[in-house]
């Protein structure tokens, strides 16, 4: 079960993502088959640098949110970056790398996560189906 602090920590996450031009958020609930951790959040940049900058971006959010970067993997090639912050891990992936690896059908039986942007305000609630602002 994804607490809500893990569902904040992935809206802070996917905002900063947003902000440095991030595509293709996804957040899967790995809760039930890995006891270790609540959520991933998928994110996919348009090149090397792209990927850095996104990363880079989501750790400083996070870090000024209050939670601690527990590991970080990937940052010297930039075509995958993990940010593990414990409940959430975030995986930064170059396009061809996102392709590739394909972690939506690896974890395809994982619900996902509602994420809502700033500059989209109301959509989780279009997306389950219900109205924005209510």
């Amino acid at each position: 079960m994804t607490s809500a602090e893990t569902l904040a920590m992935v809206q802070t996450a996917a905002a900063a993502a947003d902000a440095k031009g991030g595509t293709d958020l996804v957040a899967l609930d790995v809760s039930e088959p890995m006891p270790l951790v609540d959520v991933f959040l998928l994110v996919t940049g348009r090149n090397e640098r792209n990927v850095a900058a996104i990363a880079d971006e989501i750790e400083d959010a996070m870090i000024t949110s209050g939670h601690k970067r527990l590991r970080r993997e990937g940052r010297v090639e930039s075509r995958w970056i993990l940010l593990d912050f414990g409940d959430m891990v975030v995986h930064v992936f170059h396009e061809e790398e996102r392709a590739f690896y394909a972690l939506e059908r690896l974890w395809k039986d994982c619900p996902t996560v509602a994420i809502e942007l700033p500059d989209q305000p109301g959509a989780a609630a279009e997306a389950a189906g219900g109205t924005p602002g209510v």
